[in-house]
C-alpha cells in the first residue's frame, strides 16, 4: 500500500509487516499537543498530512520554534535515542492525518530490526541537522531571510502553493514581533515571490524564495536527501 509519509514509504517489506499489526490511524487537528516538555511519551506519530511544530518557552511569555516536521518525519525522533521524555512542546500547526504505534512496540520492533532501527537513526540526525541549521538561521540571518526559509519548510511538506499561516503565528514560529514579520511579509511580496492574504500566503516563485534565504535554507535539506530521499515528491506520496 502507497505511503503518503515519506518515512513509511521507505520501510522495507519486512519491516512493514512488522509494524502493521501496531499501527493506529488518526486525526490531528490543529492544537493537537503530541508532547509536552518532561511529560512520558506513550506513542510515537508518523503524519501523513499537515504540520508540526516543536518549540521551546523562551519565558513566560515568549516562545520560539526549533524544529518542523510533517509527512517527511515522526514525533518524538529522541523515542529512537532511548528518551521517553523531551524538554519542548510538540503541537499540529496544521491539521492533518497520521498513524501512531505505541512506544513499548515501535522499540520491540527496532530490536528486531537493523533495517528499520538505521532508518529511523538517519531520520534522527536528519532532524538534528535541521535544529542546528535553525539556531544558525535565528543567530545570523536576517527577518527576511528567516521567513523565506521557512515558508521553504513548510511548502516542502505540503502539496500546492498556498500556506495557511497568520502574522502572529509567524511571530512565535520566528521569535520576532509580529511588526518585524509584517515588513519581512512585505518585503518579500513586494519582490514578487510571495502573495499575501489575510491568514495565507502563497508561493509565487520558489526559486526565488529559495534566493531570498540564501545560507539558511538548504544544509538541513540536503542531508535528508543524502540519508532518506527528496522532501518534495508528492506524486509519489499520493494514496
Amino acid at each position: 500500500m502507497d505511503q503518503r509519509n515519506i518515512l513509511l514509504a521507505a520501510l522495507s517489506e519486512a519491516d512493514g509487516t512488522l509494524l502493521e499489526p501496531h499501527w493506529e490511524a488518526i486525526d490531528l487537528p490543529v492544537g493537537l499537543v503530541l508532547a509536552e516538555p518532561a511529560n512520558a511519551i506513550g506513542h510515537a506519530v508518523f503524519v501523513e498530512t499537515g504540520l508540526c511544530s516543536v518549540v521551546s518557552s523562551l519565558s513566560e511569555s515568549g516562545r520560539i520554534e526549533v524544529g518542523l516536521f510533517g509527512r517527511d518525519g515522526m514525533a518524538i525522533p529522541a523515542l529512537v535515542l532511548g528518551s521517553d521524555t523531551i524538554p519542548h512542546q510538540v503541537f499540529m500547526q496544521v491539521a492533518g492525518r497520521g498513524r501512531r504505534i505505541p512506544v513499548p512496540a515501535l522499540r520491540a520492533a527496532i530490536a528486531q530490526s537493523p533495517s528499520l532501527r538505521d532508518l529511523l537513526l538517519r531520520y534522527a540526525q536528519t532532524f538534528h541537522v535541521q535544529v542546528a541549521q535553525t539556531a544558525i538561521a535565528n543567530a545570523g540571518a536576517t527577518a527576511e531571510e528567516r521567513l523565506a526559509r521557512w515558508l521553504l519548510m513548510y511548502h516542502d511538506r505540503q502539496d500546492g502553493d498556498d500556506l495557511p499561516v497568520t502574522h502572529e503565528f509567524l511571530s512565535i514560529m520566528l521569535g520576532v514581533r509580529r511588526p518585524t514579520v509584517t515588513v519581512a511579509i512585505h518585503t518579500l511580496e513586494g519582490e514578487g515571490l510571495i502573495r499575501a492574504r489575510r491568514g495565507r500566503i502563497r508561493v509565487l516563485s520558489r526559486e526565488r524564495l529559495e534566493q531570498a534565504a540564501g545560507q539558511a535554507y538548504g544544509p538541513a535539506e540536503a542531508e535528508y536527501e543524502r540519508l532518506i530521499g527528496p522532501l518534495r515528491a508528492p506524486q509519489r506520496m499520493l494514496a
